[in-house]
């Protein structure tokens, strides 16, 4: 990656008199992917509209290549390129579709001809070219906006949940193509998803956004295995959240009491501090409470299943070990176990897996 782009400084929207937005800084660096998730009403459209210059801020400086964008704002929106849900595609064929941002910048015919094809090319619709858009499926129609949006080879690509709406086989063919385009021609991306699994999938940088302000930005597995609070730990999956008393604490290690049961954690928190802590779940491992065998966890709980939900090649676990647990294993282990409602099991979690969020 290249230094930074795109930069934004205390950017604020408001929209109806109420603050939409309100971002003290945030950056892109050349041929970096970062995503952008966060409940509804985030703020996470806005953020798109507003950098993509589709939407003026009240407040704030955006810079592009080092240059504040201003009077030059169609120079820069030539740069870039915005593809939505919806692929808002004209009543053309998907060819004049694809070209049509070509057009308005004004390409030579034959460097358009060359461009078009290439990008049909690489979203595998070469061969509905003619097609009118009407006649196109939601995965096509799809696929027709990301060619329209790459044929213009833009510096940033802007993306407002693209990937949505489609059935599993479809969407993983469209994320599969999508990603090599996107190393392809080294473009900048900013997504926008409500899929955290899609997040982690395409992007260098995680953004968590609440109420119109990032509240949590860095590497996705850091985001992900350390967030900084309650809110961002529940968002991203860390179900198992715990209070709990800390009554021992030396040389960076502590112990702490959840409702008469003992977990050692990495930490410095004082004795008698209450602390938040979380676990994820997959980090939490099941063995049946008859067969047990020693383990090199430090925390082994008596649990048993109250709910076991299959997801696929995923089972969902939950349990009571006298504090609600949640783990997640392979539907094939949870066969092998028999895990099922009732089920007497032994719960393991690693000194490490345990991450203190506040204390």
């Amino acid at each position: 990656m290249n230094g930074p782009l795109l930069e934004a400084e205390n950017l604020r929207f408001r929209q109806g008199g109420r603050l939409v937005l309100d971002i003290p800084s945030i950056s892109l660096s050349g041929g970096e992917a970062l995503a952008v998730v966060g409940p509804n009403g985030a703020g996470k459209s806005s953020l798109v509209m507003c950098l993509s210059g589709l939407w003026t801020p009240q407040e704030g400086e955006i810079h592009f290549s080092g240059q504040k964008i201003g009077a030059d704002l169609l120079a820069y929106r030539r740069q870039t390129a915005v593809v939505f849900q919806e692929p808002l595609l004209f009543d053309a064929t998907v060819y004049e579709n694809v070209a049509v941002g070509l057009r308005l910048r004004k390409i030579k015919d034959d460097e358009l001809h060359h461009r078009v094809h290439a990008a049909l090319r690489r979203f595998k619709i070469e061969k509905i070219a003619e097609r009118g858009a009407k006649n196109l499926s939601g995965g096509e129609a799809k696929r027709a906006g990301l060619a329209r949006a790459f044929a213009c080879d833009p510096k940033i690509v802007f993306l407002d949940e693209p990937f949505s709406a489609l059935d599993p086989p479809t969407r993983e063919a469209l994320l599969e193509d999508f990603q090599e385009s996107l190393g392809d021609i080294g473009a900048t991306a900013l997504l926008v998803t409500h899929d955290l699994n899609e997040a982690l999938r395409l992007c260098d940088r995680l953004f968590v956004m609440k109420a119109g302000r990032v509240v949590q930005s860095g590497p996705p597995e850091e985001v992900v295995n350390r967030p900084v609070d309650q809110f961002v730990a529940s968002f991203v999956g860390m179900e198992t959240l715990l209070k709990g008393v800390v009554t021992k604490s030396e040389d960076g290690l502590m112990e702490i009491e959840v409702c008469g049961s003992f977990f050692s954690a990495v930490g410095d928190a004082d004795a008698g501090e209450l602390v938040l802590f979380g676990v994820r779940p997959e980090n939490v491992t099941l063995s049946l409470a008859s067969t047990a065998k020693n383990t090199s966890a430090r925390n082994n709980f008596s649990a048993k299943v109250t709910r076991v939900t299959n997801h696929g090649a995923v089972s969902k676990v939950e349990m009571d070990a006298g504090f609600p647990l949640c783990a997640l294993v392979t539907s094939l282990s949870a066969r092998d176990l028999c895990l099922a409602a009732g089920a007497e099991v032994i719960a393991s979690v690693k000194t490490t897996s345990l991450h203190i969020i506040k204390s």
